[in-house]
């Protein structure tokens, strides 16, 4: 039996990564805040395995592909490849990096010159890096279009005369031109049809195993993860909060926000999909994230206070309410200080609250609403209502595998349950 420390290193490993963003103001550019884009993320990714990161639009999943490539700077954090810190590289060995190292882009209309012909494109890296003679610059070439479905005669053509999905495989062709051993696809297929986006993503499955290539891949699209990679790590808001791998993560998902990506899922069978609500649908602005677990003013599962005794469904009702007025997301109807306190009881779901000290914080908080202090309502509420998803940042816990950073799942939580995976 093979022991941790006989196992082979990983290619790339990444600890406690933070890619931040400042906010100037004036003349002076004087600096206001930070846009925390990516903050305290943690993965590793193996020889030849295709490792998926996947979360919403605005997640900080590009901005973690630019920071592994060191196309941005990360403003702390460490990342290693082949066990080397790239923060500590030299020119030279930069160079040697980069040649290692390649990047799909989303849009392959932004990664070629119109004016280059797909061979002089191709062949600018070979270039770059010190081959020299263009007969053998060519031959290479002109096996790389034949490897990626395209034609040697091909190399004559321009950008404007491929197909989206054609460019595509030039944007492939490329990446491999040198050989590397870490291909970072930033959603290589989002821009692509069905038919399109599955013969792609065959070719890099047959190119990864052909070539022992490394993927970093990058997607909204669990679907396309599923059917293309090994393991997962899903992003929220410049966190990692749920990785392991594939099937574990989304057969049985352990972090309310891996299951609200599941249930936003198309499915022919909606049998097979249980679609969860959040408590509201405003994503917090990364310049100013909530304290604790970020996903918490939007997190149909958050915890209770313990001194609250309310049924589940009455629970995430105040929840709902909370977060929503925090939000400024309030029903179709809801007018601040016109409507009454009846209605906005009918329309939140907060008829029947039976536990004295909830049921006196609810209605200050609805007062306060309908006189138009949305503010002193969310305030009331605050102190009524309010969570250890909240106050603590959830530890990552290893579950089956997997690692999960939920209080859910945190023994130390005192008083709350531990769930099941």
């Amino acid at each position: 039996m093979t022991s941790p420390s006989d196992r082979e290193p990983p290619l790339l490993a990444v600890e406690d990564l933070e890619t931040h963003y400042p906010i100037t103001k004036g003349l002076l550019r004087r600096e206001v805040g930070r846009v925390r884009a990516v903050d305290s993320m943690s993965f590793e990714i193996n020889r030849g395995e295709a490792f998926g990161l996947v979360g919403e639009s605005g997640s900080g999943k590009t901005t973690v592909a630019h920071s592994v490539l060191r196309l941005e700077e990360p403003t702390s954090g460490e990342i290693r490849f082949d066990g080397e810190p790239i923060g500590d590289l030299s020119k030279s060995d930069l160079r040697a990096f980069r040649r290692r190292t390649q990047l799909i882009v989303q849009n392959p209309n932004e990664a070629f010159n119109p004016r280059m012909s797909a061979g002089e494109a191709l062949a600018e890296p070979l270039a770059l890096h010190g081959m020299r003679g263009e007969n053998r610059r060519r031959a290479i070439v002109a096996d790389l279009l034949e490897r990626v479905g395209l034609s040697a005669t091909d190399m004559e053509r321009y950008p404007h005369e491929f197909s989206g999905g054609e460019k595509q495989r030039l944007s492939i062709a490329r990446a491999l031109v040198l050989n590397p051993d870490l291909i970072v696809a930033d959603e290589p297929t989002s821009a692509l049809d069905g038919r399109v986006r599955a013969d792609i993503l065959a070719l890099l499955e047959s190119v990864r195993r052909e070539f022992g290539i490394a993927i970093l891949f990058i997607s909204h699209d669990l679907d396309v993860v599923r059917r293309f990679c090994d393991r997962i790590a899903v992003m929220y808001l410049g966190e990692i909060v749920e990785q392991g791998p594939i099937d574990r993560i989304l057969d049985a998902p352990a972090h309310p926000y891996t299951k609200l990506l599941l249930g936003s899922v198309p499915s022919l069978d909606p049998r097979n999909r249980e679609f969860v609500e959040p408590l509201t649908n405003s994503v917090p602005d990364p310049s100013d994230p909530p304290e604790g677990c970020r996903f918490h003013t939007r997190c149909p599962e958050i915890i209770p206070p313990k001194n609250v005794e309310v049924p589940r469904d009455r629970w995430r009702a105040l929840a709902a309410f909370r977060f929503a007025l925090e939000a400024s997301e309030l029903p179709d109807g809801i007018e601040v200080g016109e409507s009454s306190v009846d209605e906005i009881r009918e329309l939140f779901g907060l008829a029947e609250i039976s536990e004295e000290h909830v049921k006196r914080g609810v209605s200050e908080a609805i007062e306060a609403l309908v006189r138009g202090d949305r503010r002193e309502a969310c305030e009331v509420l605050a102190e009524t209502v309010p969570s250890v998803c909240e106050r603590e940042k959830p530890d990552e816990i290893e579950r089956d595998g997997c690692r999960v950073a939920c209080h859910r799942y945190d023994p130390a939580v005192v008083g709350e349950p531990v769930a099941p995976r």
